[in-house]
């Protein structure tokens, strides 16, 4: 993609809708449904419904992602989508890209979906973020962010469609999922595929790791993508990432009848 086409930050919904598998795909925080698209059209391709929908505050303005006032307002949406996914569906996966994976975790927590592919998922905020967020958020409650998406790609990062600022009271509220998620990493059993950028400056490609040991999944896969920054599926290894992760989630379709 030339760096002067233009990108739809929109929600989408690719593949037959008549599909016996669908796809779940979650973005990360400020983000939109463009950067978890290319694993969406990848999921398509293999003959998956691949949905992917704009959380609560995004999609919109970041003073409408500020007043999100609970983490559990991204968890019921995506709650919701799995529920609506299932009724039409044999199975459903879910992908998600940093706070996307998150929720992915969580919904396999809960045992809401087959098996999942997260991506630059963020177990814990560097210090002293955690520690200092609840009471920064009242005094700068805007953190500009400086220099773009973390993304290596130079092209890529100019036409990544983000806010380009970053509310705290959304970051403090990140900092309680990532807590409940870490204490439900071992009720996960679902096959996952878990991939982290190398060059990731967001979040620690260590987690990728600490995810990899800490699920109860009997089938796991860890893929490090040495080119990339946080935003891997529209950095420079994305094409190797959508591969992948269509690759593994394609192991678990329903047999043919």
């Amino acid at each position: 993609m030339a760096a002067s086409e233009p990108v739809d930050p929109r929600p989408f919904d690719l593949g037959p809708r008549d599909a016996r598998a669908a796809v779940l795909c979650l973005h990360g925080l400020t983000g939109t449904p463009y950067e978890v698209r290319p694993l969406a059209e990848a999921f398509a391709a293999r003959g998956m419904r691949a949905f992917g929908p704009a959380l609560p505050g995004h999609a919109a303005t970041v003073d409408e992602l500020a007043k999100i006032g609970s983490w559990t307002v991204w968890s019921d949406a995506a709650r919701a989508a799995t529920a609506e996914l299932a009724d039409r569906h044999e199975r459903v996966f879910a992908a998600g890209l940093s706070m996307g994976g998150l929720l992915a975790l969580l919904l396999a927590s809960e045992r809401a979906v087959d098996a999942l592919v997260v991506v630059g998922v963020p177990l814990r905020l560097a210090a002293p973020i955690p520690q200092l967020v609840a009471i920064l958020e009242f005094v700068a409650p805007m953190l500009a962010k400086s220099g773009g998406s973390d993304i290596q790609d130079e092209a890529a990062r100019r036409r990544h469609p983000s806010y380009d600022a970053m509310p705290l009271a959304s970051v403090h509220e990140l900092t309680k999922l990532q807590r409940v998620v870490r204490g439900r990493l071992r009720q996960v059993v679902a096959p996952i595929l878990v991939a982290h950028g190398a060059r990731d400056r967001t979040a620690d490609p260590a987690d990728a790791r600490r995810i990899h040991a800490g699920v109860s999944s009997r089938e796991r896969e860890i893929l490090e993508l040495d080119a990339s920054g946080h935003v891997v599926p529209v950095d420079h290894d994305g094409p190797r990432l959508a591969e992948a992760a269509a690759a593994f989630l394609a192991k678990f379709l329903p047999r043919p009848r």
